[in-house]
């Protein structure tokens, strides 16, 4: 996924590109243990047109990969993948139980089977793991709010209406 910005040097205008890099859960969660950050999942299908559409727009923004790839590890997870996955000392495959659907997106989704649908996984401060899925297309400037919201630990202080009152972004 690629987003441009711009950067100056000595007056000349420069383009460069930041990607989102996106981990797979499994190296996102030996790098949240060396350094801790919340992880951001995006839950997707390969036929989910929702889900191309905000990997193409929101996704692509220069605004959001850089908070993603600063504040986060950014994981994107098939919920129809075939792979054995071990995330937080379980096992969790596909067999098939829930239709097509991989068990750790039923337990990241809480059940609720809707894509795209991100996840934020947030360690507490006993060490587990609170997780909140947010189903739906979000464009970028919808996107920035939900990232800062949960990157700056605001969720803990402040409720989300209240937030998005006092909130000022950088997507245009």
């Amino acid at each position: 996924v690629l987003a441009t910005s711009y950067g100056f040097s000595q007056g000349t205008k420069v383009a460069y590109t930041q990607d989102v890099k996106w981990y797979t859960i499994e190296e996102a969660e030996k790098l949240m243990k060396q350094s801790p950050r919340p992880l951001f999942i995006d839950t997707y299908t390969d036929w989910c047109g929702w889900c191309k559409k905000m990997d193409n727009e929101t996704f692509t923004n220069n605004v959001i990969a850089n908070i993603l790839n600063s504040k986060y590890y950014p994981v994107k997870f098939d919920a129809e993948s075939k792979a054995k996955v071990n995330f937080l000392g379980s096992d969790f495959i596909n067999d098939g139980k829930y239709g097509k659907t991989h068990q750790l997106a039923v337990a990241l989704l809480q059940g609720q089977l809707s894509y795209p649908t991100v996840v934020f996984l947030l360690a507490n401060a006993e060490g587990k793991f609170e997780v909140a899925p947010i189903p739906g297309f979000k464009q970028p400037k919808e996107m920035e709010i939900l990232l800062s919201f949960f990157a700056d630990n605001s969720y803990k202080t402040k409720n989300w209406e209240e937030f998005q009152k006092s909130f000022v972004g950088r997507v245009k």
